[in-house]
């Protein structure tokens, strides 16, 4: 009896002594581990609105080289993107990655290309921000395996086999549940499948966000490497499009990949879409007249949302939510398959308690909060995909 008490009194005190570490104790935790975000919008954010990712940024943008280092991210996977809309995707593509190329040019001392592992813990120990790339639509590749083979040599280490838009070779997500009657084929392709075995030859990792269900479990049919989501959330939490159901969660798993948890609003918070869509009506005519001006539709929206933050602020959620779909992932998939892929610069309304990539402890203090170690937050925060990197490369 006197045993029996005497272990409940442990577990209890351990308990209470984990959840109550203090202040530095997380941040140690936090500094102890590698950090890696793998999605964050600013090189088109920054192509679309004249800005520079080494100038302060502050109140303009979720990020700037400085916050970042505050934030201790250590490595950064930054999108290249355009929506489908975009004339010459591939050469807008080269564009934004000459100016990822130009900050780290300007910022050798903070700043290192990472392009495989190695790389990678050489600019951890350096204590650099490593810079790595991802291209964020298939549609950047022109159906030319050319094409996707020069991305690789310039850097890119996963693509999203499409956005919103679905190629000639891969379907949506928002175009197989919103028009399917649209498309000529659901899921991949045959181009679509020799693409995904280019990707695993070259070592590019596939990354599901954005897919259709019938594309990612042609994928998941397909590959023989681990794959990634690299901004997606859970549909149990948050039923949008976007997001993951449970049996696609447990497939990941089962591949070795890993989920990215998205921070956006719409993806973890279920009320907030019909909340936003009030705003967005009454703002549409601003929208559309920064998008007459060539401005991404995108980020004619992000950029009208930050014009009223205050009112925006008070339909945002809580970092709880975004905690919520880390632990439900956990609890489907396992420890080993989930991480964080912001999408910071890509999206009008991140929890209230994120409001840029200075932010990211306040993660791993809920993280700690809920009981998590210090082990398992190292795999969320960054160790996870560094097994996926090192599992698609090519040694």
């Amino acid at each position: 009896m006197f045993r029996t008490r005497r272990a409940l009194l442990l577990i209890f005190s351990a308990f209470t002594l984990h959840g109550n570490l203090s202040a530095q104790t997380k941040r140690n935790i936090h500094n102890r581990s590698v950090l890696i975000d793998t999605h964050n919008d600013f090189p088109s954010n920054g192509v679309s609105n004249g800005q520079l990712f080494d100038s302060d940024l502050r109140g303009k943008t979720h990020s700037d080289l400085a916050r970042m280092k505050e934030g201790g991210v250590d490595i950064q996977i930054f999108s290249i993107f355009c929506g489908g809309e975009q004339v010459n995707p591939y050469a807008w593509a080269h564009r934004e990655i000459d100016s990822v190329h130009a900050w780290v040019k300007r910022n050798p001392e903070k700043m290192a290309w990472v392009r495989n592992s190695s790389d990678l813990t050489k600019a951890v120990k350096k204590g650099k921000l490593g810079t790595m790339l991802g291209v964020e639509g298939g549609h950047m590749i022109e159906d030319d395996l050319g094409k996707l083979d020069t991305l690789f040599q310039r850097g890119v280490r996963y693509m999203t086999l499409t956005w919103n838009n679905s190629t000639t070779w891969a379907s949506s997500a928002l175009d197989e549940t919103t028009h399917p009657e649209t498309l000529k084929q659901m899921g991949l392709s045959d181009f679509g499948k020799t693409v995904v075995r280019r990707m695993n030859e070259l070592g590019m990792i596939v990354d599901v966000s954005h897919n259709g269900e019938k594309t990612f479990w042609d994928v998941i049919e397909l590959t023989n490497k681990p794959i990634i989501a690299s901004h997606s959330s859970a549909y149990a939490l948050s039923p949008h499009r976007r997001n993951l159901k449970d049996d696609q969660l447990r497939a990941i798993a089962r591949n070795g990949g890993v989920v990215h948890v998205n921070f956006y609003a719409g993806f973890i918070d279920s009320t907030y879409e019909e909340k936003a869509g009030q705003f967005r009506k009454r703002e549409r005519n601003k929208v559309d007249s920064l998008i007459r001006t060539g401005m991404q539709p995108d980020y004619a929206r992000i950029n009208v949302a930050r014009e009223h933050a205050d009112e925006y602020l008070k339909i945002r959620p809580s970092i709880s939510l975004l905690l919520d779909h880390i632990d439900h992932i956990v609890k489907v998939a396992g420890i080993d398959h989930v991480g964080l892929g912001s999408d910071f610069d890509g999206i009008e309304a991140p929890p209230r308690e994120l409001n840029g990539a200075e932010d990211f402890p306040k993660i791993t203090e809920g993280l700690v909060q809920r009981g998590y170690s210090a082990k398992d937050i190292k795999k969320i925060l960054g160790g996870n995909f560094i097994r996926v990197l090192k599992a698609n490369e090519n040694r």
